[in-house]
């Protein structure tokens, strides 16, 4: 915490009545965050770039709903040094909030520094990490010990549909009063260093925001500091780390492998799949309402979260079969014209293909609209990416992408979505670089045709969901 003029201990043993100022509140990773300092009785405030913008106001008002006042991004809501001002990574200290939080003299954290503290003063703290899947796996737990009487805390960068009201649109947060605090946790700037699980999933370790090398001392570190950890082993890189821990520290999974809990005899629909789980005690028949191979995968990482926080295997699993998934994962948006359009997370070579993956086996040719999430990441994965796509699109898909997330901010625009587009050209697949979203959005509307499934894919920008339901609209004009 930076100009300490509030004490840890203080602060989150029992946040009521204390003051928080969030700068970006709407972001995946703060929305969350501000949530669970209402719900627990703090005084929250925050401004958001997107606010100002007009993006999503209904995100917005789901936040002023839960008492949270909302400021311009202009240093207006910052007037007390009593105010604890929590920034995610991306601000940067010549904002007006930070600058004003800077002149006041409030104490200021980092969203991560915020998010771990409340997660280390938890009871049962369980966190989630890898490169891919890290949201589905902590919905996935998040519904387990819910159902099973858990009342578990959550912090979650994606909507859990299972916990959407009326009265609460936008549920990326639980805030309950069991023991449990379910987070997932952050490779991408580091932070995953600052918490201390008493269970760790570790789902996998593939190329997103670092190296390899450099992702494998965060995340060896990360599970070597807690008292169980849930390993893929299906992923080299995790099974490696594992090998460090005592084997009564680990619980491994693998689909259709070896390991503590294995699924086989896997039956995949178009938005189902079912497997048998074998485990030391015999087999369990296990069905979720979400699809793909993928999703097994992230199964058995809930399923082993949940026995190492006490959670019995056969209630564990019977409580998974209610999970129906996350917003912006696999989430069929529409039908129009006997053409399904679907919204997804997709921006890391793993996350993309297997979606893709899922969606080849039934028939249909793929339309994708993938938007990267940054000029940055984009230069890190650019080999990885491309040869992805070479792979894993089929001779007749399209992949269309606008240029990258930006809303602001100095940036390095090295390696741009026309050099992605042109490699995947000269590997052989169909590929378009239409700088402009809508346009492109527009182009993939009119070459659908019926039996075509268009996923649009992209992180950091929640108004891809809207762009989604949009051409939905534009699929039945263009039918009716």
């Amino acid at each position: 915490m930076q100009n300490g003029n509030a004490a840890p201990g203080g602060v989150f043993g029992d946040v009521r009545g204390r003051r928080f100022f969030l700068v970006g509140i709407g972001g995946s990773g703060m929305m969350p965050l501000a949530m669970i300092l209402a719900g627990r009785g703090a005084i929250v405030a925050g401004s958001d770039r997107g606010l100002d913008q007009g993006r999503v106001p209904a995100k917005f008002d789901a936040l002023r709903g839960q008492g949270i006042e909302l400021f311009a991004q202009d240093g207006s809501g910052v007037v007390s040094a009593e105010q604890i001002v929590v920034a995610s990574a991306a601000v940067e200290d010549t904002v007006a909030d930070m600058v004003a939080a800077a002149r006041i003299g409030c104490a200021r954290m980092t969203r991560a520094e915020l998010n771990a503290a409340l997660f280390n003063a938890a009871a049962l703290p369980i966190g989630v990490a890898g490169t891919s899947g890290k949201s589905t796996v902590t919905g996935m737990i998040a519904t387990i010990l819910h159902q099973t009487g858990r009342d578990p805390s959550v912090m979650n960068g994606a909507v859990m549909k299972d916990f959407v009201a009326a009265d609460r649109p936008f549920a990326s947060a639980l805030v309950g009063a069991g023991d449990a605090y379910v987070s997932e946790v952050d490779e991408s700037d580091g932070s995953i260093a600052l918490y201390r699980p008493h269970v760790a999933v570790l789902n996998n370790v593939s190329l997103d925001h670092k190296a390899l090398d450099e992702l494998n001392i965060l995340f060896g570190d990360f599970i070597a500091h807690t008292r169980h950890a849930v390993v893929n082993a299906d992923n080299a890189d995790a099974a490696a780390l594992a090998m460090t821990l005592p084997a009564s520290r680990v619980t491994r999974f693998s689909v259709e492998g070896t390991g503590d809990l294995v699924a086989r005899d896997l039956r995949e629909e178009p938005f189902a799949v079912s497997f048998m789980l074998h485990h030391d005690g015999g087999t369990l028949p296990v069905r979720l309402q979400v699809p793909g191979r993928h999703n097994v995968s992230n199964a058995l990482a809930a399923l082993g979260a949940a026995m190492a926080a006490g959670v019995p295997l056969s209630d564990a699993a019977a409580a998974l079969a209610c999970f129906t998934g996350l917003r912006r994962r696999f989430d069929l948006v529409g039908d129009a014209g006997g053409v399904s359009v679907i919204d997804d997370f997709g921006h890391n070579p793993d996350k993309i293909a297997a979606t893709l993956d899922t969606l080849h086996a039934f028939p249909g040719r793929l339309l994708v609209l993938f938007q990267p999430h940054g000029f940055g990441p984009l230069k890190v994965m650019r080999a990885e990416l491309v040869a992805m796509f070479a792979n894993t699109l089929a001779v007749d898909d399209l992949l269309v992408m606008p240029d990258p997330v930006y809303h602001g901010g100095t940036t390095n625009r090295e390696v741009t979505s026309a050099d992605i587009v042109r490699d995947v050209e000269v590997s052989g697949r169909r590929a378009l670089h239409i700088p402009d979203r809508a346009a492109a959005a527009a182009h993939l509307v009119a070459q659908a045709r019926a039996g075509d499934r268009i996923v649009v894919m992209g992180a950091r920008d929640d108004t891809l969901s809207l762009l989604a339901a949009e051409m939905v609209v534009q699929l039945g004009d263009k039918h009716a």
